[in-house]
């Protein structure tokens, strides 16, 4: 959270999250596709605020539930397969905010480079 501020207000030229691009160098980047459809998030009743990239492990997990009720314990793989992939997802996120971030601190000075 300190860095985040720090950049701030030091005038550091920081990227929108909301706005991120998909693909922001034009590198060879591998597109990311929804796998679980709006139609089966609907029917397994997803929240959402979990309807992500990882929304298919997600209806594998509550099914499993659903179908080993009362142990609910023993889906323990799946809610781990689950969990793996909304990890992978944030690290992916992050890493793609990084480069951004980076790619904007590189134009800059190159626009301040030129101006002098």
């Amino acid at each position: 959270m300190g860095a985040h501020l720090a950049r701030r207000y030091t005038g550091q030229p920081e990227p929108d999250p909301e706005t991120l691009p998909a693909n922001p160098s034009g590198e060879h980047v591998q597109e990311r596709v929804m796998i679980a459809t709006q139609e089966q998030m609907n029917m397994a009743q997803i929240p959402l605020a979990q309807r992500d990239y990882c929304a298919h492990h997600l209806i594998k997990y509550l099914q499993c539930k659903r179908d080993m009720w009362p142990n609910i314990f023993g889906c323990g793989h799946e809610r781990h397969v689950w969990e793996a992939c909304q990890h992978e997802d944030y690290v992916h996120r992050m890493k793609q905010y990084e480069r951004e971030r980076r790619l904007l601190i590189r134009q800059a000075r190159k626009e301040q480079s030129e101006a002098a």
